[in-house]
């Protein structure tokens, strides 16, 4: 029986190709599905042999864990040499997206002071 082993939902396609590159690296049989059209199923890939999924979950947690170092250690290099991106660079270069989170934060505070703004009327 199928048994899912890495969701793809929401990862990004180098981190998913690495992941297919090793369970065919160490011939894991595995299946992949995608999330359908509106995104509502499981996107993931499956191994096809419920036995192997300790081995399976231990390379790719292991994978992970070295992906996380190596990009941990290269916006370390980035922010000691200056070029790491600050929130004010990434608010200019995206304005309408800030305008609208920003409008959407003043709309959730309105709404959760206003009670306590007209209590006393």
């Amino acid at each position: 029986m199928s048994v899912l082993i890495f969701r793809l939902n929401g990862v990004e396609e180098d981190e998913a190709a690495d992941v297919r590159r090793l369970l065919d690296e160490q011939d894991f049989a595995y299946h992949e599905t995608s999330g359908g059209f509106l995104g509502l199923g499981v996107a993931g890939l499956w191994l096809l042999d419920s036995s192997q999924k300790a081995a399976a979950r231990a390379l790719i947690d292991r994978y992970q864990a070295e992906r996380s170092a190596r990009l941990a250690a290269d916006y370390q290099a980035l922010c000691r040499a200056g070029q790491a991106e600050t929130t004010l660079q990434r608010a200019i270069r995206y304005p309408l997206r800030t305008l609208f989170y920003l409008a959407g934060a003043a709309a959730v505070l309105y709404l959760m002071l206003v009670p306590f703004l007209t209590l006393g009327r």
